[in-house]
């Protein structure tokens, strides 16, 4: 799917505009849904804002990915799938500009239930495949289907309230949900990708995928060495290569993805000039590996865009599956012992902030005390939730920054004592038992951040271990199987949260393989809370809802939060144009937009080759070590641009990617974290 093509929710019949056509029978048909009170772009817009529409197209740009990959099929439980940017399409997409509407793009214009009972999608008649066969509405109910049989659990219930889609006509697609409730139901299934049923007519749709997918986009899969890279090259005769959506975007040739299994390895190779972009997520690397001849000179640009896109949550995770981590009091006691204001000041360069909401960043999180209208919605459950959800703001506790965490960890050993756990010998211990806990990661770049807060557990009598994984298969398998007591991950979150939440805190979800209750949640209220996010009437509601299920998370103690940056960070050759404006909310950096400059890109080939700056292997790192085997992807979406560490992506965020926090990242099956 190609990323920049989700998000939104939305919908109620006010909220509809510039309607095409309307009856009460038919519905109102639209050319875009939005939350807002009206899509920024018209019917008849010619192109995006914070596009060039005559960019030129050519030019090829590679990037470096950490990971490996053995699939092509990334909406599968099995395998380690690549991230074929550019291949795959939706029904409808979303911009870097104003991500709370969603545009046709395989879909022409769609017809909305007054009621958003049901919502019908009319398909573009040029909407091709790239073996030049048409788009049909027995694609689109074939693709719904395959994807909640045989895909990954998630779909089932992401598409659970949707009680059947219909083909109405050869364009035409019709579906109806179980109620009109749910007003993120009519778009959700504008997020669907649409798969070309006749090529998968021979194919087993379940297994490992290992030969390039048929797809819509503007890129198709071009030559690859599984493992180690594949390389996406452009379609010249793309059917949408002219909507107004698209006008300006897609502007490389040929776009490399070289794999690394050493993120250090990879910066070597940036640095040699074998990789022209890359996305920092190290505040170290960030502040201490960028001052090489290239940079001083101007040939690499070291950048910083500031975004306003939800970043989510990004923790140490308890499993409270574990009868050690399932006491309240001992996870609030362990969260005392990790000292972020340290960790930023000496490990950091003081480039984070502390997050303290599910749902940073936004203006969906809950600050200050509750809202009367919050209170609304969480007087019923008073008793059954902490009660400090109706008096204290969360915060998560503070430090001075010298490291001497004296006072907390104080804090945390009477919170222990409370909870029966004395220091016998030196060791916390609890009917004969000592609370002793393992920590799983799989980037080495996190064991200098995980084990100070170790040591301090340490001090307070808790035994806490580091277990590496850097083998992508045995990691993906323990984090599916929730294999693991506490774990380095997150959920990155978008403006419109709806059924992804449930799949995030649902008792549903707890003992569902490869979902993302990482926690282990199985809670009557917090079930509820969700209920009432994903059915919220308004906007107005929603933001009221998600407040609400934020407190009873904050004050739960589910994790250990971790920090967040408001930016995003870029190095990259100084070979790209770029267009004269950013979009506007800079949701996402508008890199979508960006072309190769001829002349640039000589000049630096040239002076690669005459001055080499840095040193890297003569092949991707990947192809030095053995692939890992196939693999269950862990289910996360991010951040975001946030927490999640996406493996299989563009670092240049493709196409909005860092808007699709939810279902992309999702989808891709990867987190991308920052240390």
């Amino acid at each position: 799917m190609v990323l920049r093509r989700w998000l939104t929710c939305a919908l109620s019949a006010a909220i509809f505009a510039f309607p095409l056509a309307a009856t009460a029978q038919e519905g109102v048909k639209v050319h875009a849904l939005t939350l807002g009170d009206a899509p920024k772009y018209g019917p008849d817009f010619q192109h995006l804002d914070y596009v060039n529409p005559d960019a030129p197209k050519g030019g090829e740009v590679t990037y470096g990915v950490t990971g490996t990959f053995d699939s092509f099929n990334p909406y599968i439980v099995k395998g380690t799938p690549a991230g074929l940017s550019g291949l795959f399409e939706t029904l409808t997409a979303s911009t870097e500009d104003d991500i709370l509407a969603d545009y046709g793009l395989i879909a022409e214009s769609m017809e909305v239930a007054p009621d958003k009972s049901w919502i019908i999608y009319n398909l573009r008649p040029e909407a091709r495949w790239h073996d030049g066969q048409p788009i049909t509405a027995d694609d689109v109910i074939f693709s719904f289907d395959i994807l909640r049989e045989k895909a990954d659990p998630f779909f089932r219930s992401y598409y659970a309230d949707v009680v059947k889609g219909e083909k109405l006509a050869e364009r035409r697609v019709k579906f109806t949900f179980k109620t009109g409730g749910n007003r993120e139901l009519p778009v959700i299934m504008g997020q669907l990708p649409v798969l070309p049923k006749h090529w998968w007519a021979t194919r087993k749709f379940e297994d490992v995928l290992l030969e390039p997918p048929l797809g819509s986009g503007p890129y198709k899969l071009g030559k690859f060495d599984l493992g180690r890279s594949f390389t996406m090259e452009r379609v010249p005769d793309y059917w949408g290569k002219d909507l107004p959506l698209n006008r300006g975007t897609d502007n490389f040739d040929r776009v490399t993805y070289d794999y690394y299994r050493d993120p250090e390895v990879q910066l070597e190779a940036f640095k040699s000039g074998r990789i022209d972009l890359r996305s920092e997520n190290s505040a170290k690397r960030w502040a201490t590996q960028y001052d090489f001849p290239a940079v001083r000179d101007g040939r690499v640009i070291k950048e910083k865009f500031k975004h306003v896109r939800p970043t989510g949550m990004q923790a140490f995770i308890f499993n409270i599956r574990r009868p050690f981590f399932a006491d309240r009091t001992v996870r609030e006691a362990l969260i005392y012992a990790f000292d972020f204001e340290w960790s930023n000041k000496t490990l950091f360069f003081d480039e984070y902030t502390r997050t303290r909401s599910y749902f940073e960043n936004s203006e969906l999180a809950a600050t200050g005390l509750p809202s009367p209208e919050e209170l609304a919605v969480l007087e019923p459950f008073r008793g059954k939730i902490p009660d400090e959800v109706f008096t204290t703001e969360y915060n998560p506790p503070k430090t001075d920054g010298s490291g001497n965490a004296r006072d907390n960890l104080s804090k945390a050993a009477e919170l222990l004592e409370q909870a029966g756990w004395k220091v016998e010998n030196g060791k916390r211990v609890k009917n004969g038992k000592a609370l002793e806990f393992e920590v799983l990661l799989d980037d080495p770049a996190f064991e200098r951040v995980v084990q100070p807060f170790v040591q301090n557990l340490q001090r307070i009598g808790v035994t806490a271990s580091v277990r590496m994984l850097v083998d992508a298969s045995q990691y993906e398998t323990r984090v599916e199987s929730f294999d693991f007591d506490m774990l380095v991950g997150g959920w990155g979150q978008s403006l419109s949260p709806g059924n992804e939440q449930r799949e995030f805190w649902s008792t549903a979800a707890a003992d569902m393989r490869g979902s993302r209750n990482y926690v282990g949640i199985k809670d009557p209220v917090i079930d509820t809370l969700v209920e009432q996010l994903v059915n919220a009437p308004t906007r107005h509601d929603l933001v009221v809802h998600c407040r609400a299920l934020d407190r009873v998370l904050q004050w739960n103690y589910f994790v250990v939060p971790n920090w967040h940056l408001a930016a995003d960070r870029l190095v990259y050759w100084d070979k790209f144009s770029k267009p004269d404006r950013r979009p506007d909310p800079p949701y996402g950096i508008g890199s979508s937009g960006w072309w190769i400059d001829p002349d640039r890109a000589q000049k630096i080939a040239a002076s690669q080759s005459a001055q080499p700056t840095g040193a890297a292997p003569s092949e991707p790192a990947a192809e030095t070590q053995p692939a890992a085997a196939p693999a269950q992807p862990p289910q996360d979406a991010g951040a975001a641009v946030t927490a999640p560490q996406e493996r299989g992506r563009s670092p240049l965020i493709y196409a909005a990617g860092a808007v699709a926090a939810v279902i992309v990242a999702y989808l891709l099956g990867r987190r991308r974290r920052k240390s």
